[in-house]
């Protein structure tokens, strides 16, 4: 008998429990921590239904859920709002297939649009799916020139520069100084930011599993900078931020150069550059790395609506809002941009 139960928030012998068997599932990614749902609910105050599957006494699976109900953007429940992964991670089809059985009766319930999983690998070929976004993973080599050369010749120019111009890499106890060049440099693509609380909250909530890389230039000012998980063999640079003289000065490549040398000085193995749209300036900048991409398989389920939401700066329908947006004071922008992206997941 598989039985499909709940984690409640503020259960901490059950978040341990779920997060050793997240450590432990090969299908499972660092979105699968119980600690997102502490960080989904206090900080965008959504509903949150963490499901796992108990089978004899074990964990054999778990799917985390929020509730994302925007007038704006859509009502969904999401695996997971605010992460590249999510999904399933099960020891067993059967547990699987029991723990997406619960999802569509709790999003019946709720009447959401749709369900949206996001998998990195495909569960249904026959439920709609988004094929926007890839993902780029590399391994990383154990010494540290290999990796170096590994990069093609164009980009690690642009890293020897970063070198040349005496740029150096500090950790950041506090959320401070990458908050301001996050904020900035989303705020000139025209995008909301998200608020600095949440960033606060990741990073008490994962401790030195969330970690901050700023890239200084010899003047002591901070050029550029990046927010990143560690999990299991992993490194995942996931947030980053950049001044606008970052570029002329290679700030950019050397950070993510100097991250990935201090991975395989840690010993780890793979290098996640997370996920980029298609046809976008990101993904040609990770092209660039020699990274290859893999598609993601994110695949609907849809009840109240009839094709896969395009809830994203691609889509035609956001171009005037982004140009309006880069025109706001930073100030005025960063105090409105909390209230939008909490419903954009």
């Amino acid at each position: 008998m598989i039985r499909v139960r709940r984690l409640e928030s503020g259960d901490k012998p059950g978040a341990a429990r779920w997060d050793a068997f997240v450590a432990a599932c090969p299908q499972a990614t660092f979105f699968h921590r119980a600690g997102w749902q502490t960080v989904i609910a206090e900080v965008f105050r959504h509903r949150t239904h963490y499901l796992f599957a108990e089978q004899d006494g074990a964990i054999a699976g778990v799917l985390p859920l929020a509730h994302v109900n925007s007038v704006l953007f859509g009502n969904a429940l999401v695996s997971l709002p605010f992460a590249v992964y999510g999904g399933v991670a099960a020891t067993s089809e059967a547990a699987g297939q029991a723990l997406e059985d619960e999802a569509q009766a709790i999003a019946c319930r709720l009447g959401v649009d749709h369900l949206e999983l996001r998998n990195v690998k495909p569960r249904h070929a026959n439920w709609p799916s988004q094929d926007l976004y890839v993902t780029f993973r590399k391994e990383i080599l154990p010494d540290l020139e290999a990796n170096l050369l590994a990069i093609p010749r164009k980009q690690r120019a642009m890293v020897r520069k970063g070198i040349k111009n005496g740029l150096h890499a500090e950790i950041d106890t506090d959320a401070a100084r990458f908050f301001a060049l996050y904020a900035d440099n989303v705020h000139r693509h025209g995008t909301p930011a998200m608020p600095r609380a949440y960033f606060e909250a990741l990073q008490a909530e994962f401790g030195p599993d969330c970690e901050i890389l700023t890239v200084v230039g010899a003047d002591a000012r901070p050029l550029s900078s990046v927010l990143s998980f560690y999990f299991r063999d992993e490194v995942l640079p996931y947030y980053a931020g950049d001044d606008e003289d970052a570029r002329d000065l290679a700030a950019n490549d050397f950070k993510y150069w100097e991250l990935m040398r201090r991975a395989c000085e840690r010993g780890l193995k793979v290098f996640d550059y997370g996920r980029s749209k298609q046809g976008t300036g990101s993904y040609a900048f990770k092209k660039h790395w020699g990274f290859e991409a893999a598609p993601l398989n994110y695949e609907y389920r849809l009840y109240r609506r009839d094709t896969v939401p395009q809830n994203n700066p691609a889509n035609a329908k956001f171009r005037l809002f982004i140009e309006a947006w880069r025109r706001l004071p930073i100030s005025l922008a960063n105090r409105i941009g909390p209230h939008i992206v909490r419903n954009l997941g």
